[in-house]
C-alpha cells in the first residue's frame, strides 16, 4: 500500500481512522468532508481539502480511500459512499491497526477496517465495508458481512454469522454459531443466545424483541 490516503470524513470515527493510518506507517493526503466549515482546516493534524468533489482532481489509481464515516445511527451513508466511491473507479484499502491481533488465515475484504486492540482468529471472514471496533473479538470462522458494525468490546464467539448490514452494539455477546440476520440491531450490553431474524431489533440479558419483557 504505498500510495497516499485519503480518508472520507473527518469526524470523530475519520480521527480514529486517521490515527489507525500513521500507527501503521502510511501517507496520508488528508480529509475530504462537505462541512464547508472544515475546508482549509486541520484535524488530527491532516488538512481537510475539500469535499467529495475534489475527487475530480484525483485518478483513482493515485491514491487509496479510506472511509471515515461512522456507523451509528445510520450504516447507509457508509454504505452509500463505498459503492458511489468504488463504482467510480476508486478502492478503498483493508485496514489493521497494528495493535490488533488478526489471524493469518482470516480475510479483511476491501474498506473493511479492524480497530486497535480488536481480536480476529483463525478463519474469520471480513465482509466489505466492516468496521471490527476498538476492542472487539470475532472469534474463529465467524462471517461478517458487508457494511455491519461490530461496536467496541463486543464479542462473537466461534462461528457466528453475521448479516450484511447488521449492527452489533457495544460489549454485547452472541454465543457460538448463531445467525444474525442482514440489517439486524443488537443493543449495547445485549447477550443473544438465538438467532436473530432479519432487521429485528434486540436487546437485554438473554436478549429479546426490543420492546418484550
Amino acid at each position: 500500500m504505498s500510495l497516499p490516503f485519503l480518508i472520507i470524513g473527518a469526524g470523530g470515527h475519520g480521527r480514529v481512522v486517521a490515527d489507525l493510518l500513521v500507527a501503521a506507517g502510511h501517507a496520508v493526503f488528508g480529509f475530504l468532508d462537505n462541512d464547508k466549515a472544515l475546508l482549509g482546516k486541520s484535524v488530527n493534524s491532516i488538512s481537510v481539502l475539500g469535499g467529495d468533489d475534489h475527487l475530480s482532481n484525483v485518478a483513482p489509481a493515485a491514491v487509496w480511500l479510506a472511509n471515515g464515516v461512522g456507523a451509528v445511527a445510520s450504516l447507509d451513508p457508509r454504505a452509500r459512499i463505498f459503492a458511489r466511491l468504488t463504482a467510480a473507479g476508486y478502492r478503498f484499502a483493508p485496514l489493521a491497526h497494528p495493535r490488533a491481533i488478526v489471524a493469518a488465515s482470516s480475510t479483511i475484504a476491501d474498506g473493511a477496517q479492524v480497530m486497535a486492540g480488536a481480536v480476529v482468529q483463525a478463519g474469520a471472514r471480513i465482509g466489505e465495508n466492516v468496521i471490527v471496533n476498538t476492542g472487539a473479538i470475532v472469534d474463529h470462522d465467524c462471517e461478517i458481512g458487508r457494511h455491519a458494525h461490530i461496536a467496541p468490546g463486543a464479542v462473537l464467539c466461534g462461528g457466528v454469522q453475521v448479516g450484511e448490514g447488521c449492527y452489533v452494539g457495544a460489549g454485547s455477546t452472541i454465543i457460538p454459531g448463531l445467525r444474525i440476520g442482514a440489517g439486524a440491531f443488537i443493543a449495547a450490553g445485549a447477550v443473544v443466545t438465538a438467532d436473530v431474524p432479519d432487521v429485528a431489533r434486540v436487546a437485554g440479558v438473554p436478549a429479546k424483541p426490543m420492546g418484550s419483557r
